[in-house]
């Protein structure tokens, strides 16, 4: 764990890598949480989180599954590479935050009631058009399902080669 003035210079400084969880049951509904930090507080959020330090993107994703969703490691989908670029960031201070982010798409069979509550406060199963039409869902979280986007993140990834 940084020192939380080690982290805001991080932050303020450089892009942070992370995994977003796309979340389905098993009639395609996503699932979604209520965020309680910055940045995104208070938005609809896919699950997710940074990986560390050293720590190969294979076993950030196994981690997060685990802490974000009580699952063990199961197959998923790579939906590709995203920018999250956000005006605030985990601290008071005035700096921005970016996050270039890895989305895996994943299928959960289990309660929402058991999921933690350190980053989400509430969990709720959206369709994909009630999520796109949702006031609360972060403009983010919209973006892995609005077409246009998905679009323009498949020329990026072939233009980068991925």
């Amino acid at each position: 764990m940084l020192a939380e003035n080690t982290f805001k210079t991080i932050v303020a400084s450089t892009p942070l890598v992370s995994i977003d969880l796309l979340v389905r049951d098993t009639q395609g509904n996503i699932l979604l949480g209520k965020r309680l930090n910055r940045p995104a507080q208070g938005a609809w959020f896919v699950p997710g989180g940074r990986v560390l330090k050293d720590e190969p993107i294979e076993q950030a994703y196994t981690r997060l599954l685990k802490i974000e969703l009580g699952m063990d490691k199961t197959s998923s989908c790579f939906k590709g590479v995203y920018q999250h670029f956000y005006e605030d960031n985990f601290s008071e201070e005035p700096f921005t935050t970016h996050y270039v982010v890895l989305a895996y798409e994943v299928i959960f069979a289990g309660d929402i009631a058991l999921l933690p509550v350190a980053q989400h406060n509430d969990y709720r199963w959206f369709s994909e058009m009630a999520l796109l039409a949702h006031d609360d869902v972060h403009i983010h979280t919209k973006w892995y399902f609005q077409k246009d986007k998905q679009a323009d993140n498949l020329i990026t990834n072939l233009k980068l080669g991925i």
